[in-house]
């Protein structure tokens, strides 16, 4: 298959829904990935000598926290393999070898590899399973030291779990999936608190009582040390904004100590200033900022880190949502700092029309003005005419169509179009 011929049979197995559990990724790397057996997954990252594993779990700042171990360990001079979703952009996003994205020809040689392996399988892997395998598939060719895995969805049936970790990390757990992780706090922390396997180390943010309690639990079944992590990192700047970016600094230098994995303070402060990582409070000019906030939880603190930036000056909102978020909680974190709401029709199937939105916006008081427009071009243009700084979020796939649009290039959706 070419590129894009790979991408449309991939983005063809979405039909397939998500599906929670490790059977069929186990099937998978023991059939995709060389020198792999299916007791032992761990083998799949197999090289020369077997690299570190590093898996990072949570409801926000998994991608955060990823990018900066990431970034720290390239600074410090080791390769590394990076498994994050979901993409902005382009698909090669999602796995980077020594930060560069895999090419465009590894792609479409993975996935040829892993379709013919599973062209008369019941059930069929998914997207994401299949996504996984490809990562596992490409980093040995990297020669990699260091994997970082983020889960997709949850953490005790996410496919990224079927693989044996050196340390499992997780950020901040809050409301969000609740349709496939659970309705309380502890039915959530009880999925993401999955990757903690027997014996391997902990390192957790500070949580939410009832979240603490079921982590404290499943480390003590599993006989895992466990360490929390608080304070805020503050010794050298971060290239992302925001308080809450300390303590995921924090996070994830604790997480290289408990993997044992060298690093010294001056490289730590390097990797820090040099992260790129987008869509995170991301100054694309001085007056427009774009962050994927997607949830109730990720909008109070992008609300918080709009104020210590812009002190009491408003913005113009940008807002466009996935339908199966919590619109309103959402809506209702952001409405303060907003002087006015602009609402584009995305080009995604999952997207809250923008009228619904427009329904509840208009519900608030005091009344807070809002436009609806047909696309994000138009959106951008009418924001462009006020004269507040503009905020565009709601959404990591609405990010990465507005860094689409204003890059030039093809967004994600087009990247595979017929």
């Amino acid at each position: 298959m070419t590129y894009r011929e790979a991408l449309v049979w991939l983005y063809s197995l979405q039909r397939f829904g998500i599906k929670l559990g490790l059977e069929t990724t186990r099937r998978l790397i023991a059939e995709c990935c060389s020198g792999v057996c299916a007791k032992d997954p761990g083998l799949a990252l197999a090289s020369a000598s077997t690299p570190k594993i590093i898996h990072v779990a949570g409801t926000n700042g998994k991608g955060s926290v990823c990018a900066m171990i990431d970034s720290i360990c390239r600074a410090q001079g080791y390769r590394t393999g990076l498994f994050t979703s979901p993409h902005l952009v382009t698909f090669r996003e999602r796995i980077r070898v020594n930060g560069e994205m895999i090419s465009e020809n590894s792609v479409a040689e993975g996935l040829t590899s892993i379709r013919n392996v599973v062209a008369d399988w019941d059930p069929h892997p998914t997207f994401f399973e299949v996504t996984t395998t490809l990562a596992l598939k490409c980093f040995p060719e990297g020669k990699i030291d260091l994997a970082i895995l983020e889960t997709g969805i949850g953490g005790r049936l996410d496919a990224t779990n079927a693989i044996q970790s050196d340390v499992a990390v997780i950020t901040p757990i809050d409301f969000d999936h609740q349709e496939l992780l659970g309705n309380t706090l502890a039915e959530i922390a009880s999925e993401k608190a999955g990757i903690i396997k027997p014996g391997i180390p902990v390192v957790c943010t500070a949580q939410r009582p009832e979240a603490e309690k079921v982590i404290r639990a499943r480390a003590a079944e599993c006989e895992a040390p466990l360490q929390f992590v608080t304070g805020s990192y503050g010794d050298s700047p971060i290239a992302l904004c925001g308080q809450h970016q300390k303590h995921n600094a924090t996070l994830a230098i604790a997480a290289l100590h408990a993997a044992n994995i060298a690093v010294d303070d001056s490289t730590i402060a390097r990797g820090l200033a040099t992260i790129d990582w987008p869509a995170r409070f991301q100054k694309w000019d001085q007056l427009t900022i774009i962050d994927g906030a997607h949830n109730a939880a990720a909008a109070r603190v992008l609300a918080e880190t709009w104020r210590k930036i812009f002190g009491d000056q408003r913005a113009t909102l940008v807002l466009a949502i996935l339908s199966d978020k919590d619109l309103r909680a959402i809506c209702e974190a952001l409405a303060p700092i907003a002087d006015s709401v602009v609402l584009p029709r995305i080009r995604s199937e999952r997207a809250a029309l923008p009228e619904e939105l427009a329904k509840i916006v208009s519900s608030f008081s005091p009344l807070l003005p809002h436009s609806v427009t047909p696309t994000v071009g138009d959106a951008l243009m009418l924001a462009r005419s006020k004269p507040n700084p503009i905020l565009i979020t709601g959404s990591l796939h609405f990010a990465g169509e507005v860094l689409a649009y204003l890059r030039g290039e093809p967004a994600a959706f087009e990247e595979c179009a017929q």
